[in-house]
């Protein structure tokens, strides 16, 4: 498959796993699961050059890990605007962190950390991670650490959706540090 087919297809499937699953004719349950055999019916009429193969080396090759399968159902791992309850494992680490711009900090530090157009707060489990992923936004990125032992100890909720995102649905400015 040659590089602008992988983008139509990543661009279908990310938003109908992440944001518009209805509009894509996905039915998508509760915790964002969409029966794999359905989503590549719906994409075979648009897609008729797609094969299984293609998606199936889409959701697991994707150097991110935006997806999961299990049992033929696949879903995002993050990134929703759709609302979806996510059933991942807790977090234990101590801290998380998440990087800002510097026009943002003090809006951050004063209001804590909501998500803005998806469903959960996306933090990174490292320092590196954080400060990549701002790069993308900003040129100086600013880190804030997050105290998860004691946002959890709160009752928030922290789910780890890779090896290197935690999702949460705010984290209020009690918890930030900026490091």
């Amino acid at each position: 498959m040659d590089d602008k087919r992988e983008e139509k297809l990543g661009r279908f499937v990310s938003g109908a796993l992440r944001h518009f699953p209805e509009s894509a004719g996905v039915e998508m349950d509760e915790c964002g699961w969409v029966n794999l055999n359905a989503l590549y019916e719906i994409m075979m009429r648009r897609y008729r050059w797609l094969k299984k193969e293609h998606l199936y080396a889409l959701v697991e090759s994707d150097e991110k890990g935006r997806y999961e399968i299990s049992e033929g159902w696949v879903r995002a791992r993050y990134g929703h605007s759709v609302n979806v309850d996510l059933d991942y494992e807790e977090s234990d680490s101590p801290y998380v962190y998440y990087g800002a711009s510097p026009e943002e900090v003090d809006v951050l530090m004063e209001n804590g950390i909501f998500p803005i157009k998806q469903r959960y707060v996306h933090l990174s489990t490292s320092l590196e991670k954080a400060t990549e992923v701002a790069l993308v936004h900003t040129e100086s990125p600013v880190i804030l650490q997050v105290d998860a032992r004691e946002a959890r100890k709160d009752g928030i909720s922290l789910k780890v959706a890779t090896d290197y995102i935690v999702l949460a649905e705010r984290i209020p400015p009690g918890y930030l540090l900026i490091v």
